[in-house]
């Protein structure tokens, strides 16, 4: 095999599992009962996947056309730094809503975690 053959397996391999988390993370946003998996499945597993595509066709313009791509490399940062807050933005306003979580959840550490904060300042109000 010659370098640009092992340059271009390496390709396909990561075009192929980024196809797979795609499929995946599409298959549990189909199936998980609420926003909070949903989003976990939207946002976590998409990202990786298409990380990996754009990375493989970056490396493959880079490493067998010596081309580089800076669109391929906006498209890399902007989709690893939106696509985690965006999920995590539709989670917080879900939560604020009120939308409720599923039966199969056993505990909410978040409503847990806004008692204490609300608890901690009712004492400083009194302490002032």
């Amino acid at each position: 095999m010659s370098g640009s053959e092992i340059i271009e397996l390496f390709v396909i391999i990561l075009v192929i599992l980024g196809t797979i988390l795609s499929l995946l993370s599409s298959l549990g946003f189909i199936r998980f009962p609420d926003v909070y998996n949903r989003s976990h499945a939207a946002t976590k597993s998409t990202t990786l996947g298409t990380m990996f595509i754009l990375i493989a066709a970056f490396l493959y313009f880079w490493l067998i056309h010596s081309i580089i791509s800076v669109r391929l490399l906006l498209g890399i940062i902007f989709v690893f730094l939106t696509a985690p807050v965006a999920g995590h933005l539709i989670v917080r306003s879900a939560y604020r809503s009120g939308t409720k979580l599923s039966d199969t959840s056993i505990k909410d550490e978040l409503r847990d975690d806004l008692n204490k904060w609300e608890q901690q300042q009712k004492q400083e109000k009194q302490q002032k």
